[in-house]
């Protein structure tokens, strides 16, 4: 038997990106062919779609962990990393991502509607990406970024036009079977619904999808019974229908109290204040039942409910039920908003954004956050001095080492980059900001530069003699 699941805690993390490659072209009569190591592939996506044949989220219950495609290293002659693939994790219509604090992150109704869980990592660059006049063979490769790491939950809110709610056994189930073409499981014990049932009923032009709330008492909304589990499935319905059994066999219940509890639960769980409401008298086929509906309709009337007598067995009022729901369903989608089109927001960065802000904090260490010097510290080699020193050069030119001074820092001061324990820590050096551009001559190799011609190596080399000779006339000692 299918186990119906509509909450599940995700743990995702997206592809880490592929290394970048550090190689140099080597072919007969060339054997120092300049740069070639290609770049790291993207890590693949973690992407949720909605799948109008996934109705639950039971397979994500079984199997929480979830780990996009990691992208693959470059190689040399210049070939680039395939990318990672994207995983794909189809969800049912309705579906609600929240993160970890309970933030709703995205609402994913309609089928095909996708939402980016978790981004994969960029791959690193190779050293050919790296090349510049001033560094001609770089002996470094950028590293690969890791991919987003997040845990999530998925609620599902069943996506329906009408809710039936009201107690265990008062005939919900009954209803939905034959007012559409659902088949639920129906007897005459209480909680036999364990789960939202769905039908889909039509009434002259209109087309609208009914569905039951199961597990609803008294406390349901403080997490009694099953009716917290399901109380999330009536926010997206346009209208409420109390099923109320006018033929109960309980002594210490009648359908009036019935109502006023199941409206006490609603109105504490709230956001349901302004959805109209019908009241179904279920079970009036029963003559007993057709007593006691008479005997409460006036006072269910006078609340400004509108009653219909109605039957699951008979049959009776159901007609006139599904066509009252259709008016209500159709009258919600007029005057729903129509639906924009997709725009796209660009923000500027202000002029006056330097991009990082440096903070000391309380034990005197300097703190540099930002985007650009914690991605750059991330895709280092910390093994390789060549890299280090492209990271100085990097760090300069965006302005740390100017801003570090502005804010007092002093040498041997403790610098992070990063936040947490994922912060690189080091010493700072103010030096570092006139040895950065000699770090950033690194890689430099003269044997890489066009070979001059013959004649202008021999003046070249001419000029040289004549000026150690000069040299030595002018400190000889024996002169004159």
């Amino acid at each position: 038997m299918t186990t119906f699941v509509d909450r599940v805690e995700l743990h995702i993390a997206a592809g880490t990106g592929g290394h970048g490659c550090a190689s140099v072209h080597r072919e007969k009569f060339k054997p120092l062919g300049g740069p070639d190591g290609g770049n790291g592939g993207r890590g693949g996506d973690v992407v949720l779609v909605v799948d109008q044949d996934v109705t639950t989220l039971l397979e994500y219950h079984h199997g929480p962990h979830r780990k996009a495609v990691n992208g693959r290293p470059g190689e040399g002659g210049h070939r680039s990393g395939k990318d990672g693939t994207d995983l794909v994790l189809p969800v049912p219509d309705g579906t609600v991502v929240l993160d970890g604090r309970g933030e709703v992150l995205a609402d994913l109704v309609g089928h095909g509607t996708t939402f980016v869980a978790a981004r994969g990592g960029r791959g690193g660059l190779g050293n050919a990406a790296l090349a510049s006049p001033r560094r001609k063979a770089p002996g470094f490769a950028l590293l690969g970024e890791p991919g987003e790491v997040r845990e999530i939950v998925l609620e599902l809110k069943t996506v329906a036009d009408v809710a039936l709610v009201g107690y265990p056994s008062a005939g919900k189930s009954s209803l939905i079977s034959v007012l559409s073409a659902a088949r639920p499981k129906i007897a005459d014990y209480p909680f036999t619904t364990l789960v939202p049932n769905l039908g889909v009923v039509t009434a002259g032009a209109t087309v609208y999808t009914v569905a039951d709330v199961p597990g609803l008492i008294e406390g349901a909304s403080e997490g009694r019974g099953l009716g917290l589990e399901f109380l999330r499935h009536v926010e997206r319905c346009a209208v409420l229908v109390h099923v109320l059994d006018c033929a109960t066999l309980e002594s210490d219940r009648d359908p009036v109290s019935d109502l006023d509890t199941i409206e006490r639960e609603l109105a504490q769980y709230g956001g349901l204040e302004d959805r109209p409401r019908l009241v179904a008298l279920n079970k009036t086929d029963i003559p007993d039942g057709q007593d006691l509906a008479d005997i409460i309709r006036p006072d269910l009337e006078e609340r400004g409910y509108r009653v219909f007598d109605v039957s699951a067995v008979s049959r009776q009022g159901l007609k006139e039920l599904s066509f009252a729901l259709a008016g209500i369903v159709e009258e919600a989608r007029a005057a729903r908003p129509p639906q924009e089109a997709t725009r796209i927001v660009i923000r500027p960065r202000a002029v006056d954004d330097a991009g990082f802000t440096v903070t000391r904090e309380a034990d005197g260490l300097f703190r540099v956050r930002g985007e650009k010097p914690e991605r750059w510290v991330r895709q280092t080699d910390f093994h390789n001095d060549e890299a280090v020193g492209y990271l100085a050069d990097r760090l300069n030119r965006l302005g740390v080492e100017e801003e570090l001074l502005r804010a007092g820092a002093r040498e041997g001061d403790g610098v992070a980059i990063g936040a947490g324990d994922d912060a690189v820590v080091f010493d700072w050096e103010p030096s570092m900001v006139g040895g950065a551009e000699m770090l950033g001559r690194r890689g430099e190799d003269h044997r890489m530069e066009t070979p001059r011609p013959a004649a202008q190596r021999r003046r070249d080399r001419q000029a040289q003699r004549d000026e150690a000779l000069g040299t030595y006339e002018e400190f000889n000692p024996f002169e004159g």
